[in-house]
């Protein structure tokens, strides 16, 4: 098949939610569906053998959260899908961002007991800034939530944009009978489920039906009545516009019991954008041109600790990936060889040899690849948009054996270099410092350098609360500012020079005093492309 044909059957998209809103369930389910998995792992039962197939990470197992994305690629109705489970929890918000840049589609879970919650505006703001398309699965119905009128008018009114139901409830909780399909115009019935697929296909299309009215009633009536209302005052679905990121196609559900997964697997193949031409500094890169390129947006040490391995997780822009083919990595100018490229499903992986744009590959390297690098067939590109945020909290490491100095040096690299953390090394000293976004990205790394680099560390606090990278247009000033606040410097996992501060007051004064430095709170690994904020 040509390389056009391939990019239309690709859809690529992530899942994004608050905590707790189901969404590893709703992941599991989706693959069941796609029959990627025979039996969906519980997220409930962590204590059984049988986890997620999203959570691989050991401490995810342990506390049943998500705190690293995952990849799986899937077959369903002659389309690949790539579905990227991101953490929902606010503390690896950097990690969601990155993925973010990946997709050209994002599902969002929403609690229907809960409605739209912190973090998944923060997501949202995300997927607003790129006019992500996103699709949106409103969960839990089975429990008593949220009256659906309610939610969708908190979904219009706090995300900005227009909601358009593709289904609706009929009743909740124990008399949540099941999903009326607008598009259908059937009802869909409700049945408790278990952790295999139903193919059974039961949509009642009349209602009108006597034995249907006493089965269901009165919750059918009130529905009915529902969606009167709503198809007075809702806009009609208007593809262009959910494209655009103005309108979300709403559709309920219970992921747990496996009800309206379906429907919204079917939503992402009928709807969802196949991918998109993605900007580099120098063109524009169209999906469907002849030779390869793609971006590292994700790394990951230790998905198999027997190994120790390290995988960059790269996404395909354009061309076609042949294993064995040599790629140029455009920062460094070092061509690697293609041999052991995988895809994935979660911690399955298995060795690949085509992929197309769209898909996810997995490079396994051994620190030749970054966050953010370019790889082609020689061109020199470089995709942007990849962000790093200064960190809002900062940590010392302390080891109670001096002889494992060394294992730790390597632990805080690679999980610098992959993301996990951000780790500094200041200009005066040797005592590396740790900066996060969350408090919860601490632990999960002194849980990794326990179980992955055998090196028992103790997380400290340190003086300094915040930080800003610095440039300056004139090399020899920038210089001078280094050399005259040494001890407030320190450099970063790509030796970009770090202002630490312990106050924003201390910030205020800095920039006061040195007007042609640049204080940053944002950078981009492509080219080290800097944002004031």
């Amino acid at each position: 098949m040509s390389i056009k044909n391939e990019v239309v059957r690709r859809r690529t998209f992530a899942i994004i939610s608050h905590p707790d809103a189901g969404k590893t369930t709703l992941t599991e389910k989706l693959l069941m569906y796609a029959g990627a998995i025979h039996i969906a792992g519980s997220v409930k039962a962590r204590k059984a053998s049988r986890h997620a197939t999203s959570d691989w990470m050991e401490i995810e197992k342990q506390r049943g959260i998500s705190v690293a994305s995952s990849v799986m690629q899937m077959e369903y109705r002659d389309c690949v899908i790539n579905l990227l489970d991101t953490p929902g929890h606010q503390d690896f918000s950097e990690d969601t961002y990155r993925v973010l840049t990946a997709v050209d589609a994002a599902l969002m879970v929403i609690d229907a007991a809960n409605g739209v919650e912190s973090q998944t505006l923060r997501l949202l703001e995300v997927c607003r800034a790129r006019n992500t398309p996103i699709l949106t699965f409103i969960n839990k119905m089975d429990r008593e939530v949220q009256p659906p009128l309610d939610l969708i008018d908190e979904i219009e009114r706090t995300l900005g944009m227009d909601a358009v139901p593709f289904t609706w409830p009929i009743g909740m909780g124990r008399q949540f009978h099941g999903v009326y399909d607008l598009r259908k115009q059937g009802l869909r019935v409700f049945k408790p489920g278990a952790d295999r697929v139903d193919n059974a296909e039961d949509l009642i299309t009349k209602l009108d039906d006597e034995a249907i009215q006493s089965r269901f009633n009165p919750a059918l009536s009130d529905a009915q009545q529902e969606i009167e209302l709503i198809e007075a005052a809702t806009p009609s679905f208007d593809h262009a516009a959910f494209l655009g990121g103005q309108q979300t196609p709403i559709f309920f559900g219970s992921a747990i019991n496996n009800f309206g997964v379906r429907e919204v697997l079917d939503a992402l193949v009928d709807l969802a954008p196949t991918p998109e031409p993605r900007e580099a500094l120098q063109r524009q890169v169209l999906p469907d041109e002849k030779k390869f390129t793609g971006v590292v947006f994700k790394i990951q040490a230790n998905m198999n600790p027997a190994h120790r391995d390290r995988i960059a997780f790269l996404r395909i822009c354009s061309g076609q990936f042949k294993r064995g083919m040599t790629l140029k990595v455009v920062r460094s100018g070092s061509d690697i060889r293609t041999n052991t490229v995988v895809s994935f499903l979660s911690q399955r992986r298995d060795t690949l040899e085509e992929a197309f744009p769209g898909d996810i590959i997995g490079i396994p390297n051994h620190g030749t690849l970054q966050l953010g690098d370019t790889l082609t067939e020689g061109e020199s590109l470089q995709f942007t948009g990849l962000p790093f945020f200064a960190p809002e909290m900062f940590r010392t490491v302390e080891i109670s054996d001096p002889l494992r100095s060394k294992q730790l040096k390597l632990g805080l690299t690679q999980l610098g270099e992959e993301g996990a953390i951000q780790v500094f090394r200041p200009h005066l000293g040797n005592m590396m410092l740790l900066g996060a976004v969350g408090i919860l990205q601490f632990e999960v790394v002194a849980h990794r350098l326990q179980h992955e680099y055998a090196v028992a560390a103790r997380i400290a606090p340190a003086k300094y609360q915040l930080a800003r990278w610095v440039t300056a247009d004139d090399p020899k000033e920038l210089k001078r500012f280094i050399e005259a606040n040494a001890h407030r410097i320190a450099y970063d996992a790509v030796d970009a020079p770090t202002f630490l501060a312990s106050f924003g007051a201390e910030i205020s004064v800095a920039e006061e005093n040195w007007p042609a430095v640049q204080f940053h709170k944002m950078r981009e690994h492509a080219g080290l492309v800097f944002q004031t904020q």
